[in-house]
C-alpha cells in the first residue's frame, strides 16, 4: 500500500464518517468522528476475538502511518496556522497577562502536579515507573486542545474574553508544551547529570528563537503578499510561509509550533488589514478554513483508529481512569492559580476557571508525544494512559461543555 492509497483511504472514510456524523449522530464533527472511528475499532476487535480476523487490513495501513511524526511533523503547523490566523490580535493583546500565564507558568504546574501525582498513585498500584517517566506523562498530557470545543464555545454565548483566553492559550501552551516535554525526554534518556543552565539555555533557545523567526519569516510573507493582488499567488505564499517556516525552525532547533502561532497573527491581523484586497481576505479565509477542517477530520478519524495498532498495557488500564481525575485536578490548580494572582488588578467573566477547567481538552498531540517516546515498558503504559484520559477528555468533556457553559450564562 503506497502513501496516496493511504491517504485517498483515510479521506475516503473522514469523509464516510463525516457524512454518518452530520446526517445522524449531529454531534461537533471532530467528537463525531472520533467517537464513530473509536466504535469501529472496538467492533473489529470484537470481530478478532469471534475468529474473524477483520482488522488486519486496517491494521496493517495504520502500521505504516507515524502518527507522531504525521502530526508534529506534519498537520500541526497547518492546524496552528489556521488557528492563529483567525484571532484577533488586539483581543490577544487584552487577555496577554492571563494568556502568557496559563501558557508557561500553568503548563510547568500541571506538569509536575501530575508528574508527582501519577508517581505516588502508581506506587500505590504497584507499578514501578520512575519519577522522571512519571514527569514526561505531566508534560505531554499538559497541553491542551480546544478544537473540539471552540465551535461550541462560539454557539452558546460564552464571552468573547474566555473565547479568547481559550484560543490564545491553545495556540501557545503546545509549543511551550513540547518544548518542556523535549527537555524532559532529554533528561529522562541521558545518563548524564542534570544542570539547570543547559536546561534554562535550551528552553529560551527553542521558546525566544521560534518567536523571533515566527516574526521573520512572518514579515518576509507580509512584505510580498503587500507587494501584489493575485490571490492565487498569495495562497500559495501562505502555504510556504507554514511548510517552508516549520522546516526551518526543526532545522535550526527552534520551536516550529510557536513560530507557525506567531507568523499566523501577523498575517491574520497585519496582513489582512494592510496586504490584502477583500477578494484574496475571501479566498484565503476560506482555503484556511477548509485546511483546518480536513486535517482535523483525519486527525480524530486517526485518533479514533489507531487504538487497533496501540500496545495497550493492561496494567495501564486502571492506572488510566486514576489518571482522568488527576489531570482534571492539575489543571483546576493550573488554571486557579494564575487566575487568583491576576483577580486583584482585572475581572474574570462568571465560571470562568470552571469553563477553563472543563473545556481545556486534550488531544492528538499528547497521543503523539507519547508515541515518540523510546520503545519500552514505560513506553506502553504512559501511552495507554495518555489514551484513556485523551478519549475521556474529547468524548466527556467536549459533549458536557456546553451544558455547563449554558447553566453558568443562565445564572448570570
Amino acid at each position: 500500500m503506497n502513501l496516496f492509497d493511504i491517504i485517498a483511504i483515510l479521506l475516503t472514510v473522514s469523509a464516510l464518517f463525516s457524512y454518518i456524523n452530520h446526517r445522524w449522530l449531529r454531534l461537533p464533527t471532530t467528537i463525531g468522528l472520533m467517537l464513530i472511528a473509536l466504535l469501529m475499532s472496538l467492533a473489529l476487535i470484537a470481530l478478532d476475538q469471534a475468529g474473524l480476523g477483520l482488522s488486519g487490513p486496517v491494521e496493517q495501513m495504520l502500521q505504516r502511518i507515524d502518527f507522531n511524526r504525521t502530526l508534529l511533523e506534519g498537520m500541526l503547523s497547518f492546524l496552528l496556522f489556521a488557528g492563529a490566523l483567525h484571532v484577533n490580535l488586539q483581543d490577544l493583546a487584552r487577555q496577554k497577562w492571563v494568556i502568557l500565564l496559563l501558557a508557561t507558568i500553568g503548563v510547568l504546574i500541571s506538569t509536575f502536579i501530575i508528574g508527582l501525582g501519577s508517581w505516588y498513585l502508581l506506587g500505590w498500584l504497584g507499578i514501578d515507573l520512575a519519577l522522571k517517566w512519571c514527569l514526561l506523562f505531566g508534560a505531554l498530557i499538559s497541553p491542551t486542545d480546544p478544537i473540539a470545543v471552540l465551535a461550541i464555545l462560539k454557539s452558546c454565548g460564552v464571552p468573547k474574553s474566555l473565547e479568547t483566553k481559550i484560543a490564545g492559550e491553545s495556540l501557545f501552551n503546545d509549543g511551550i508544551g513540547v518544548v518542556v516535554f523535549l527537555v524532559l525526554l532529554g533528561i529522562a534518556t541521558s545518563d548524564q547529570p542534570v544542570a539547570v543552565a543547559p536546561v534554562l539555555g535550551l528552553f529560551a533557545q527553542e521558546v525566544l528563537g521560534g518567536m523571533l523567526l515566527g516574526l521573520a519569516c512572518g514579515w518576509l510573507a507580509f512584505m510580498m503578499l503587500r507587494s501584489i493582488d493575485q490571490y492565487q499567488v498569495e495562497v500559495l505564499v501562505t502555504l510556504a510561509l507554514v511548510s517552508g517556516g516549520y522546516a526551518l525552525a526543526h532545522a535550526l532547533h527552534l520551536s516550529g509550533p510557536i513560530a507557525i502561532v506567531v507568523a499566523g497573527l501577523l498575517i491574520g491581523n497585519h496582513g489582512r488589514l494592510l496586504a490584502m484586497s477583500d477578494t484574496t481576505r475571501e479566498h484565503l479565509d476560506t482555503f484556511w478554513e477548509l485546511v483546518d477542517e480536513i486535517l482535523n477530520a483525519v486527525l480524530f478519524v486517526l485518533i479514533g483508529l489507531e487504538v487497533l495498532v496501540l500496545s495497550m498495557n493492561p496494567n495501564g488500564l486502571g492506572a488510566g481512569l486514576l489518571m482522568i481525575p488527576l489531570v482534571l485536578a492539575a489543571r483546576l490548580l493550573a488554571v486557579g492559580l494564575p487566575v487568583t494572582l491576576l483577580r486583584p488588578v482585572r475581572s474574570f467573566s462568571p465560571g470562568a476557571v470552571r469553563v477553563l477547567t472543563w473545556g481545556g481538552l486534550r488531544g492528538g498531540i499528547s497521543v503523539a508525544l507519547a508515541l515518540s517516546l523510546p520503545a519500552g515498558p514505560q513506553r506502553d503504559l504512559i501511552l495507554t494512559m495518555t489514551y484513556l484520559v485523551v478519549v475521556f477528555s474529547v468524548l466527556v468533556q467536549g459533549l458536557s461543555v456546553k451544558p455547563l457553559v449554558e447553566r453558568i450564562v443562565r445564572r448570570t
